[in-house]
Formats: structure tokens, sequence, C-alpha cells
């Protein structure tokens, strides 16, 4: 038997908050020099909603780099800004949400 979403009450099977939630980003992309000069790609502005680890693990895994997903935001290891909006998009993020700077 299929199961019934808590938030918004359809079945679980056409559930869509995970749809909204992702359309009310507003995501910012930007570069931070750490130690030693290294560059690192900074993700942010994630509501609790989405599981920046889970979308960590996936970032680092299409660019086979390092990095981490804590409070709100992900780090990469490395710049990926000139791939970042199509690797977002291609995870469910609309495009007009996504800013880099």
């Amino acid at each position: 038997m299929v199961g019934v979403c808590n938030q918004c009450g359809l079945p679980e099977d056409l559930c869509v908050c995970d749809v909204i939630v992702k359309e009310q980003q507003k995501i910012h992309v930007k570069i931070e020099k750490k130690k030693f000069g290294k560059k690192y790609t900074i993700i942010s502005g994630f509501e609790k909603e989405v599981d920046v680890s889970e979308l960590a693990k996936k970032l680092k895994a299409k660019f086979a780099c390092g990095g981490t997903g804590k409070e709100g935001r992900v780090e990469l290891q490395g710049d990926h800004r000139s791939r970042m909006k199509d690797a977002l998009v291609g995870l469910g993020f609309p495009k007009e949400t996504i800013e880099i700077r």
C-alpha cells in the first residue's frame, strides 16, 4: 500500500514537495580561497528541507573532487563555477534561481 505524504497529503508517488522546495531556493555559487591559496567552490542558499550532505555527495562524484556539505552549504575543492549551473539544473533546481558570482 502506498503511503501518504505528511506535508501535502498526496500519495507518496504523486508528492511534489521536493519539486516545490527546489523551486523556492535562491542558490549562490562563489569561490573562496582557503588555506595555502586553495580554491573552493561554495554553493549556499539551501533551505533546511534540502539534504546538503546528499547533494554534496552527488556533486563530488560528478566533478571528481573532494568536499563537504555542512551548515546549509556545499564546499567543493577546486573552481567548478563554469559547469555548476548545468549540474544543479540536472539535479532538479531551476536555472533562474542559480546565481554564479
